[in-house]
């Protein structure tokens, strides 16, 4: 068989094996982002925490599991068991989640630290938990559409 008569290659399954999503390229830049996030986080609390007098919070302690835990490891497996993201629609309401909920740990391990609190605080985990409820319906509403397309 010749290279003219070969079928063409659909756009997203050239890549790895494993991963059949178009937008593997940002996935994998998103995910080493907040790979860094998370060690910035880190080295945050723990610099923090050691300017504090003794004093400590485990919000401020655990900040960095958030972007690990719920951005690292859910992008990884998406590219791993070849998930085809629809669009960047989900990744960036999913992203903008993850920052509410990193920035109020942040926020609130300082606050903690300080010794204060304030009411406003529960605003960072409504709107982080309702940005990731709304990032999960837009890619479930597209599971279920089953349209064929892959979102380009």
């Amino acid at each position: 068989m010749s290279t003219s008569d070969e079928p063409k290659k659909e756009y997203g399954t050239d890549y790895r094996k494993d991963c059949r999503t178009p937008y593997r390229e940002e996935i994998l830049r998103t995910a080493y982002l907040e790979l860094a996030v998370s060690l910035l986080c880190a080295l945050f609390g723990a610099v923090y925490e050691l300017y504090s007098h003794g004093v400590y919070s485990y919000y401020m302690l655990y900040a960095f599991a958030v972007p690990l835990g719920l951005g690292v490891f859910p992008l990884l497996s998406v590219c791993a068991f070849g998930r085809v993201l629809p669009s960047r629609t989900p990744l960036s309401v999913w992203n903008a989640g993850l920052a509410a909920l990193t920035v109020g740990c942040l926020f609130r391990g300082v606050l903690d630290i300080y010794g204060t609190t304030n009411r406003l605080l529960i605003i960072y985990p409504v709107a982080g938990g309702l940005l990731l409820a709304l990032s999960v319906l837009l890619y479930t509403a597209h599971d279920r559409a089953g349209d064929g397309s892959d979102g380009v």
